[in-house]
Order: structure tokens, then C-alpha cells, then sequence
């Protein structure tokens, strides 16, 4: 039976991720806009628990788990990259950026952090080595980011895709100042408009990516021309209101960690499941009170952690009560399994 419940202490303003720890399956953090990192166990009685929040001089635009259940890193607003000790809330400033910070993310086996800022910058910080990071030079502003076991792969505003290997990102970390890492390769995105997340497969064979006009796209690393071909992309989050078909964003793609299928959320308030292999939905749950802004499936693949938050998509700035909720799905047995071949 799968089941859902909304957190019991929700943020105050727009959610800008949800992440799992990968150590602890019901560990959970939260970053808002409200200028707050959360810290839950979700399982932790009805509605789950908030342990803790950790306050920050802005908004936070990212967030994710270190090298343990007790190490964050968060980035944002004041264009800062931090480290949060969870237990005892202390926070270290790791490097800053000189625009917002858009992503962090943490690449354990390489002990690498790269935060991705406006700035059109990477930073590279070997978390062994705190106050040390060098300088990757972008193209353009990245707009997501997400690692598989040996890749980062870097969506950029100017459509681009640039895939790194996380070999040699590691390698440069040492070095401090701007270094000069060359993109194992460069891609243009399979998508006409703009991107607005991506998500790596757990089996470090491609990458779905989303934009925002109602689009995801699948593709794979193996350069060879008879897995290029493999790439598509389809249509999805449209609504028909009125007899005309409204075109929300894909806000948030997140990969299932065991089946290998993914998750898409968008401004339509809907999450649905897909077998990008097989090309098909397996299904679409009911729709949520607002724009679903992050998704996260937990380390075990057991539980879907969905930030619902207006997206603004209707034009409307001021926020309506109860808009802003973090849902847990705990998934049936096979809820999130591709075709039997």
C-alpha cells in the first residue's frame, strides 16, 4: 500500500529543494526561501518531526547532505557556500560567489562539492580541505546541476549542456584560483527553450532534463553515434483549460534510485512517473495544491519527497494559505517499477 502525509512544520515561503540523506532513509532537509534550512525525520511520528532549522542571512537556494547524517551544505542569496554542522547548527563559510548561488551538490566518492553561481562559475571544494576551492569558468549561468557515480553534468541558461568528469573536477580542486577543466563533452540541449533542471541516472548511463515549456528530454553519455541516436523527448504537464492546452514548466526531475525510472514535477501542480527507457508514463498521482518545485526520492527508493510551493505560472505574487507544503510518499512494492522486459 503506498500512502501520503504532508509535514507536520512547513517553511513559511517558496521551497527551493528537498533532499534525502543517503545515509538515513527518513532524514530529510528542506531550503526555503524564507531564509531557513530544515531538518526532519519523517517518519518520526505523524506528519514526521522538525529537528532542527538553521537560519541563514538570505534566501537559500540549495541545499544537500556532506560525508555523514550530521554534515550539510547550503548556498543562495548572500552568495555564499556553507558548510552546516547539523548537530550543533554551527555554519563555515566554504567560499563565496559574486552573484546568488543556484545549486550545490556533493559527489561522495570524489569527496567533492561544486556550487554553481550566477556568476557563470563552478567551485570546486575537497571537503577534506575546507578553505581551499579553485574556479571553474562557465559559458553562461548554470541553472541545475546533478552528479552520477563518475560525472557532473551542468545545464546552462544559454542552453548548453556541459558534461565534466568528476575525475578530473577532483583533481583541480587542489590547484585554487581559476583553473582551466575542459568539459568531457559539450552539448546543446535536445529542448527549443529554456532548461530548467537535470538529473543524472543512477547507473551513470545518461540524463533526463527538463524545460520550461512543458518538455523532458533523455539522453545518454556514450558519445558513439548508435546512442546519440537513442535521444528523444516528449511532451508532458499540460493541462486543457477552456479547450486550449496550457504549457506549465518542468520544474523538478529526480531519478529512482533502485528501478532507475524518474520523476517529473511541474507547475501544474502534478508528479508523474516515468520508464524513460521504454518511453511510457506508469503513472501520475493526484494534483497537488500548488507548483511543485523540488522532488527527491530517498536513499532506498522507498519514500518521494515532493516541495510544493506557488511557481508564480498564474501571475500571482502574493502567496495563498496552505500553499507551501513538503509531501512524503511511501511507495507500494513496484509503485515505481519500469516495464517487465
Amino acid at each position: 500500500m503506498s500512502s501520503q502525509f504532508e509535514l507536520a512544520q512547513n517553511p513559511t515561503d517558496v521551497i527551493s529543494a528537498v533532499t534525502f540523506s543517503p545515509y538515513t532513509p527518513t532524514r530529510l532537509l528542506v531550503s526555503s526561501w524564507d531564509k531557513n534550512v530544515y531538518l526532519y525525520d519523517t517518519q518520526d511520528g505523524p506528519g514526521g518531526k522538525m529537528i532542527q532549522k538553521y537560519e541563514h542571512p538570505a534566501p537559500v537556494l540549495d541545499v544537500c547532505f556532506g560525508r555523514d547524517d550530521n554534515e550539510a551544505f547550503s548556498c543562495g542569496l548572500d552568495w555564499e557556500v556553507r558548510r552546516i554542522n547539523l548537530q550543533s547548527g554551527e555554519q563555515t563559510i566554504l567560499s563565496t560567489h559574486d552573484q546568488g548561488v543556484r545549486s550545490v551538490i556533493y559527489a561522495p566518492k570524489h569527496r567533492l562539492l561544486v556550487s554553481g553561481s550566477w556568476d557563470s562559475t563552478l567551485h570546486l571544494h575537497n571537503v577534506d580541505q575546507p578553505g581551499e576551492f579553485s574556479t571553474v569558468q562557465l559559458e553562461s549561468k548554470p541553472f541545475s546541476l546533478s552528479v552520477s557515480p563518475t560525472k557532473l553534468v551542468v545545464a546552462m541558461a544559454n542552453r548548453g549542456v556541459n558534461i565534466y568528469e568528476l575525475d578530473a573536477l577532483a583533481s583541480a580542486t587542489g590547484k585554487g584560483g581559476v583553473v582551466n577543466v575542459e568539459p568531457w563533452q559539450r552539448r546543446e540541449s535536445s529542448m527549443k527553450y529554456m532548461t530548467r533542471a537535470v538529473a543524472c541516472m543512477p547507473n551513470d548511463a545518461g540524463y533526463a532534463s527538463s524545460s520550461i515549456e512543458g518538455r523532458v528530454a533523455v539522453e545518454w553519455f556514450d558519445p558513439s553515434e548508435e546512442s546519440q541516436k537513442r535521444k528523444y523527448a516528449f511532451k508532458c504537464h499540460r493541462q486543457a483549460v477552456d479547450g486550449q492546452d496550457v504549457v506549465y514548466p518542468v520544474h523538478a526531475l529526480a531519478f529512482h534510485p533502485v528501478h532507475g525510472t524518474f520523476a517529473s514535477g511541474g507547475g501544474d501542480g502534478v508528479v508523474a512517473l516515468w520508464d524513460g527507457i521504454n518511453k511510457r508514463r506508469i503513472r501520475q498521482y493526484q494534483r497537488f495544491p500548488s507548483s511543485v518545485s523540488s522532488l527527491a526520492f530517498s536513499g532506498d527508493g522507498k519514500y518521494l519527497a515532493v516541495g510544493v510551493s506557488p511557481g508564480f505560472e498564474d501571475g500571482q505574487d502574493d502567496i495563498p494559505e496552505g500553499a507551501i507544503k513538503v509531501f512524503i510518499r511511501e511507495l507500494a512494492d513496484g509503485e515505481a517499477q519500469g516495464k517487465k522486459k
